[in-house]
């Protein structure tokens, strides 16, 4: 596979409008169910499959997902690993994220360094990606022992995402976490465009995941200056309302 397909499609799919992102847990949804929720959520409008979580996820069960997703929906899928259980050579790229406000060390190089190899040998494109928790945090932030950044310090958040693009980072990931109570704040995405425009950095996509279940608060996170939307939750639970989240995200 041509490296960086994947990245320049997102990029180029971002000129014309805001992108969505459906993410399917392998410990949620086998096979069956994924290809169910991928073939609903491009009907919706979505623009990728993420797979992937921070339990229970294990090969053949990672693999036929992925292939179902991709086959049901046509789109790219991308593997949103917790860990080295994370990868399948069936998927098109890897989010090759550093969980960057981790307290371990394992998160910030190690685990990166033990996966690169692997990610080489089964020819997957690596998207580099500033992981931030925000807030709530989840499970990802509890399995991955971050710190997370409080939701009414959004210069904190900000500081972080610039920091992801002076490391190199394509991708700035906010995350509130899976079914946070809250997503990450307007504040905290609008102050991190900011920077990273006025910085030169204003081709680093700013990706806001966790806690949005409505249309009016993808809406606010589109004004704010979030380039894509991760919607995870709500596409297991009722997928039926993804179209109107997705169109008010790319509206807004």
């Amino acid at each position: 596979m041509k490296r960086r397909k994947v990245l320049s499609y997102l990029r180029r799919r971002r000129l014309d409008t805001r992108l969505h992102f459906t993410l399917i847990d392998p410990d949620k949804a086998g096979p069956g169910e994924a290809a169910e929720i991928a073939r609903i959520a491009r009907e919706a409008g979505t623009d990728a499959i993420l797979v992937g979580g921070s339990l229970g996820v294990y090969e053949p069960r990672l693999g036929e997902v992925v292939e179902a997703a991709k086959e049901a929906s046509g789109l790219p899928v991308i593997l949103f690993p917790g860990n080295l259980n994370g990868l399948t050579p069936r998927a098109d790229a890897v989010l090759f994220m550093v969980l960057l406000n981790s307290e371990d060390p394992y998160y910030l190089s190690g685990v990166q360094v033990q996966a690169a190899p692997v990610v080489a040998a089964m020819g997957l494109e690596p998207i580099p990606t500033s992981y931030i928790i925000v807030g709530h945090g989840g499970a990802a932030g509890f399995v991955g022992k971050a710190r997370p950044i409080p939701y009414e310090y959004p210069e904190i958040v900000a500081a972080h995402a610039l920091a992801g693009a002076f490391t190199g980072a394509s991708l700035v990931y906010l995350e509130a976490g899976s079914g946070a109570p809250r997503p990450v704040p307007p504040e905290a995405v609008a102050m991190s465009r900011r920077l990273l425009d006025k910085t030169g950095f204003d081709d680093v996509l700013i990706v806001v995941g966790g806690g949005v279940r409505d249309p009016s608060t993808a809406r606010r996170l589109a004004e704010a200056g979030a380039d894509a939307l991760v919607t995870g939750t709500l596409a297991e639970e009722d997928p039926g309302k993804l179209a109107s989240l997705i169109e008010a995200f790319k509206s807004g």
